[in-house]
This record gives C-alpha cells, structure tokens and sequence, in this order.
C-alpha cells in the first residue's frame, strides 16, 4: 500500500481517481460497511483478510435500486461493441435476473432498501434452507458475477495498479493475516491493512458521507436512457433508505415460547422486568433495524414491549445501560442453549458475526462481545443513545 496518510489515500480515490463506473466509490463504501459489522476484528491489530463475497454482498445492497426492471439508472457509460452494446455494469444482467426472480417469491416493492433484506436474510443458514434452489443458485450466480467484478476496482485504486491494495488470494495462501468471521480457506479475499482498516473505522461516518455524495454526483452526470438525467437527490435517496423489518419472526419467537412454557425466564435487559410463561414481551431487535438490519439470533431478545415501542424505539442504549444489561443479554443466550434449536441459531450467528469467543463460557462471552458491537455501532456512527 502506499506509504501516505491512509485518510488521504481515502478521499483521493473518491473525490480525484477516475471512474468510468462507480465501481471505485462502492468498493470504499463496502469495506467502510464490512468494518462497521465485524467492530471486533480491530483488537487483533493486524491486515484483515476479507472475502470478495462478503463484498459483494453489500455490492448487491447497494446496486438494487439501480437495476429496476422497468426505471434501470445507469452506472456508467454502455460501450458498444461488435455484438451490440456492453452494460453500465458487468453485473446487471444477473442482478436483475435475480431481482425479479426474488421479487416473483416475494412481491414487487418499491423500496430501494430491500437489497439489504435480501443479503441479510440469505447469510443465515435456517433461512436460507426456506428458499428453492432457483433463488439460491440466481443468489450465488449474482454474487460470483460481482465478486469478479470487485476485482477491477481494488486493482486500479489509486495511481497505476495495485498500488493501493495487492492482488486478492486464496484465504489459504495468505499469511500473518486475520480473516472475518464465516471465511473458508478457498475465499478469495482482499487483504486490508491493520492500519486502513483503523482509519476506516475511526472515519466511518465521514467515509460513508463522501462515498454516498460523491456517489449521487457521479450519477447525475451519467447520461441515463433516452437521454435523461437522473438528479442528485434522488440517487442519494436510494443510496440511504435503510429496510424495515418485513421478516417475521415467527420461528424464534415459537422457540422462545416453548422455553416460557417449560418454566424458563428472561428478564429484559433495559427495564428488568421479568417475562415468563404468558406475560407479554417483544422480540428487541439490540440493533435497531433502521440501522443495520440484523436478524441473527444474538440481536434478537425478549423486552418489555412498552419500553420497546416507547422508549427505545430506533436508539441504541448509553455505555452505562450496556454494562447493566450485559447480565441480562448472558442470561437470554443461555436459555437460547437450552433448546437444541435456538443452540444451533446461536452458535451459527455467532460464529459468522465475532471472532473466537475466549475465557469466558459462552453466554458470558457471546453477551460481552455483543456489548462491544453495539458500542462500536454507537460511537462510529453517532446514534441517539438512551439510558
């Protein structure tokens, strides 16, 4: 990487670099988001390995609203070449094709967000086994497709080629370096230095506020079909609506009933009101959805519903209400251990989400190192907090 300020490598690539497409400003932002969802890869302060497909995951995110069917915005200029004219995008045949196979399962929508419903409800395995085969393989062509794709930005970031990032390897064939949770040793990974990956995540809010104008810029300025613009405000509207939460959450809560009806207790960890066998409770998302649409097991624990929906509603709670929850969160994950499914929910969340839980028993360790997500997201992003 090149030996300057790491910040100043940052805006240089988004604000003077070159772009033909906007591949260049989506691969900043995606390694800005990648960051914030793994907050505790940072305490082993070394080169961070991360796979293309996590990438390209929040690729998919982010092109959704660009490929609608019937109101496509381009992302570049359509060379035209011997056989007819290339696409903006060298993923847009397949992300199409893969939108309007998911939103035949699901509906068609409007909201430019549900790119992210997508790749956060495919990432969990006991959701994954609900969709047919024909979604899941339009899923992984798509993901291929972009994953190839990522590689042309990492390699023309900054001056010349390669001078930002090194080529992407193997997970395997990398060495003294630490990889995301959920990688397998044939991912092809690009490798973030320990120290773009701290400026990344000191700088996140600013990141993500460069990356989504610069963005907004670079597309009113492409020529859009039949001639016509797209204005700025617009695309920066696609580029920031975050999705509700339209997945049910009947499975997990059936489970959590079960747990009731056999005499097990939760206590919510905001106001420390007991909930057992028929007492109401809401299923709190600890991160709201509006700021990260995480639907994994550990984000998931019974509250008061009155607390929920009137206090703490889209906020996340202060440094001193985390330490006084933390027992409250061990004791959820522990009764989540008590039924074999929840037991397999957890552990799968929680593997594809932290690093190696160490000296501590697992509930105790899952609840800690949630504590730390959840301050992380807090600070980097500058949320309204409770207390």
């Amino acid at each position: 990487m090149l030996s300057v300020d790491p910040g100043t490598v940052i805006s240089t690539i988004l604000k003077h670099d070159t772009k033909q497409t906007s591949y260049k400003i989506a691969l900043l932002r995606a390694i800005n988001d990648v960051v914030l969802s793994f907050p505790d890869m940072r305490n082993h302060d070394r080169d961070v390995a991360v796979p293309l497909r996590v990438l390209a995951e929040f690729w998919l995110a982010y092109y959704w609203p660009f490929v609608d069917p019937i109101n496509p915005i381009m992302q570049g200029p359509r060379a035209r070449l011997d056989r007819g004219l290339r696409n903006d995008m060298a993923f847009r045949s397949e992300l199409t094709q893969f939108r309007e196979l998911w939103q035949s399962n699901w509906g068609i929508t409007t909201n430019p967000a549900d790119g992210y419903f997508v790749i956060n409800e495919l990432r969990i395995q006991r959701r994954r086994e609900q969709y047919s085969n024909e979604v899941l393989s339009a899923y992984q062509r798509t993901l291929n497709r972009i994953a190839q794709t990522i590689q042309m930005p990492i390699r023309y970031a900054g001056p010349g080629e390669w001078t930002v990032f090194d080529r992407p390897s193997r997970f395997n064939q990398l060495h003294d370096v630490v990889a995301v949770p959920g990688t397998q040793p044939d991912d092809v990974c690009l490798v973030v230095s320990a120290t773009l990956w701290e400026t990344f995540r000191q700088l996140s809010l600013w990141v993500e506020a460069l990356c989504i104008h610069e963005w907004s810029l670079f597309t009113e300025g492409i020529s859009q079909p039949e001639g016509t613009s797209i204005d700025r405000g617009i695309v920066y509207v696609l580029l920031t609506t975050r999705p509700g939460n339209r997945r049910p959450l009947t499975w997990e809560r059936n489970h959590i009933d079960v747990l009731l009806m056999e005499g097990y207790e939760f206590i919510c960890p905001w106001t420390e009101r007991r909930i057992s066998h028929q007492v109401p409770y809401d299923l709190d998302h600890l991160v709201p959805v509006s700021v990260y649409p995480i639907n994994e097991l550990w984000n998931l624990v019974p509250s008061d519903p009155d607390f929920n929906t009137n206090r703490k509603r889209a906020r996340l709670p202060s440094p001193a209400r985390l330490v006084r929850a933390e027992p409250y969160l061990a004791l959820a994950y522990g009764n989540y251990s008590a039924s074999p499914p929840l037991k397999r929910a957890i552990q799968d969340d929680v593997a594809v989400r932290f690093s190696a839980i160490q000296g501590r028993d697992f509930e105790h360790g899952v609840a800690h190192a949630v504590i730390d997500f959840i301050a992380s997201v807090a600070s980097s992003r500058n949320l309204a907090q409770f207390d």
